[in-house]
């Protein structure tokens, strides 16, 4: 079934080789700005992970990694879903100290993941993580970072538009971030979906840090799926923004203050996954010699979407589609890369 929807009318801003150097320019400009405002140095990363360490992101739980094994090291090795764990484990390793982070490009493979104008199989982030100190384990904390993300995509939206000003025909990122739990969008829209409760609010809120998700909400059920043991479910989100190309929401980050051995002992027992205990990640979290930390990952081709006014994520990155979407793009005059 056909899940890409082009927009009537629409017209990217930019032409392909513009887009091309567009991509290359935000890249560079977003990365160095994110580095600089949260202290954070480029690390390189994995594009697997050994399979039995537990550190791959298991995402919702139902999704498949992309599995192979390494002969000459005897080891099943998982392209990596996220680096969520790996970040911590590596702050750990490295002797990161309190207020010092890291980040790095992440390129992951989701097999599973619905391909529509959002979603591709190929995942592509800035991955990131920081050490914190016991006093900032907090929603102050949280809010402040989240505030400081945003003025950084805000910095490099400015720049762009200096350089290509077609995209100032594109709304400028507000500087207000609004803060919303997730209870607090089901208990105002109870009968809505939870889809529906953020295109509702960001309309109207157009930056805005949706925070408790994986958790259940009052209706036994929790807005959106999160493991259980990377991030802390009460004091995580997703930054959305109002996205004026598609008329709907549009998340452009996943983060949140991580688990310490408190939170990952409750959600590994509510998420009926106490087997993940003995593994070497957990193990270590659990007996508290894992720093505390936050972190998240910022989609690179969400934000290039966003900021240079495309409406498919394939006009910003190189992927596989099925027949339907490819068909679907060329008879609008989509780009696919």
């Amino acid at each position: 079934m056909l899940q890409t929807v082009i927009p009537r009318g629409y017209a990217p801003c930019l032409n392909l080789y513009d887009t091309q150097k567009a991509i290359g320019l935000l890249k560079r400009l977003f990365e160095d700005t994110l580095g600089g405002a949260l202290h954070l140095r480029r690390v390189s990363a994995p594009l697997f992970v050994e399979a039995s360490t537990g550190l791959n992101d298991d995402l919702n739980g139902v999704e498949r990694p992309v599995s192979f094994d390494i002969p000459d090291a005897a080891r099943e090795a998982q392209v990596v879903h996220s680096l969520a764990k790996w970040k911590r484990m590596a702050l750990y390793r490295y002797q990161f100290s309190v207020g010092e982070g890291l980040y790095t490009d992440m390129n992951a493979i989701r097999r599973d993941e619905e391909l529509d104008n959002l979603h591709s199989v190929y995942v592509d982030q800035w991955d990131w993580e920081k050490v914190l100190a016991p006093r900032d384990r907090n929603v102050e904390y949280l809010k402040d970072t989240v505030r400081t993300i945003v003025e950084a995509m805000r910095e490099t939206q400015g720049t762009l538009r200096s350089v290509f000003p077609q995209l100032t025909a594109l709304p400028p990122l507000p500087a207000e971030v609004s803060f919303v739990t997730a209870q607090e969008l089901e208990d105002r829209w109870p009968e809505r979906s939870p889809r529906e409760r953020e295109d509702a609010w960001v309309k109207a809120h157009p930056c805005t840090f949706l925070m408790g998700i994986g958790g259940a909400l009052k209706s036994g059920r929790p807005h959106d799926g999160r493991a259980p043991d990377y991030d802390d479910w009460i004091l995580n989100g997703d930054i959305l923004m109002w996205n004026s190309v598609l008329e709907r929401a549009f998340e452009v980050s996943s983060m949140g203050i991580r688990v310490d051995p408190e939170a990952m002992d409750r959600q590994l027992t509510v998420s009926g996954c106490d087997h993940r205990r003995e593994l070497p990640f957990h193990k270590l979290l659990l007996e508290g010699k894992l720093p505390l930390t936050i972190g998240g990952g910022i989609g690179q081709s969400r934000l290039c979407m966003l900021l240079l006014g495309k409406a498919h994520i394939g006009e910003v990155q190189a992927s596989v589609w099925d027949e339907q979407t490819i068909t679907a793009c060329r008879e609008a005059g989509v780009v696919l890369l």
